[in-house]
């Protein structure tokens, strides 16, 4: 089953940097594209010189940025033909966060439901192609058949695949940047296989409303979804 490409959610993390901070910029971005499962543990990342075309920075930039990375035990270069820079597997577990208050915590996840209900709802307004068809309920039968190790990187491809088919490009880099500080969250906290298995039938409910055209059922799935993560963050992080 082929899959189409994500092209506004590259667009949304391959986008020019700010000036002022380019080599921050660069380096973060790199680890979004990592913890947004663009580029999976083991996969590599685009070549240098593209990378510097895509954030319109130097080449010494993107150099220095991928150095710093690989220091901190996130990407590792190879050389020879079939050389290049390489997300590690595993990628490094985050440590908990030293303090997370509680008015950043509701901030994020007060965004996320607002921008990814909004996302299911209007995905759910459009006509969608068979094409967009095809690859929501892919990404949906991928996160469902996921192991531990894959299931978060998934999941995350689903949702990102949602607000793209919204139709509303400027809403999936929000959406992206929005998911890639609850991912670093998450990730400090181990999968619950029983969550697990409420997520994948809350995405079947989100996905069919979806494909259903019906955008309030969508709306609904999606909030509900989302609220079951929002216990868990206060849950471990609160």
């Amino acid at each position: 089953m082929s899959e189409a490409p994500l092209d506004d959610l590259r667009r949304a993390v391959y986008r020019p940097v700010r000036s002022g901070n380019a080599l921050e910029d660069t380096t973060a971005r790199i680890v979004q594209t990592v913890r947004l499962g663009l580029v999976a543990p083991g996969e590599s990342l685009p070549a240098e010189r593209e990378l510097a075309v895509l954030y319109g920075v130097s080449r010494d930039t993107v150099r220095e940025a991928i150095r710093e990375l690989a220091d901190a035990g996130w990407l590792e270069t190879r050389r020879g033909r079939y050389g290049g820079t390489f997300v590690v597997d595993p990628v490094p577990r985050p440590t908990v966060p030293a303090a997370i208050s509680p008015d950043e915590l509701a901030d994020v996840v007060a965004l996320r439901t607002v921008l990814e209900t909004g996302a299911a709802r209007a995905a759910a307004e459009r006509t969608l192609s068979a094409e967009d068809r095809e690859v929501l309920w892919a990404r949906h039968e991928a996160a469902a058949a996921a192991g531990g190790g894959d299931y978060r990187r998934l999941d995350t491809l689903l949702h990102l695949t949602i607000a793209e088919l919204s139709g509303i490009p400027s809403l999936v880099p929000l959406v992206a940047d929005n998911r890639a500080r609850v991912n670093a969250w998450l990730d400090t906290f181990p999968l619950l296989p029983r969550n697990i298995d409420h997520s994948t039938s809350q995405h079947a409910a989100v996905v069919s409303a979806i494909l259903a055209g019906r955008p309030d059922a969508a709306h609904a799935a999606m909030r509900d979804h989302l609220a079951g993560s929002e216990a868990l963050l206060r849950g471990f992080l609160a």
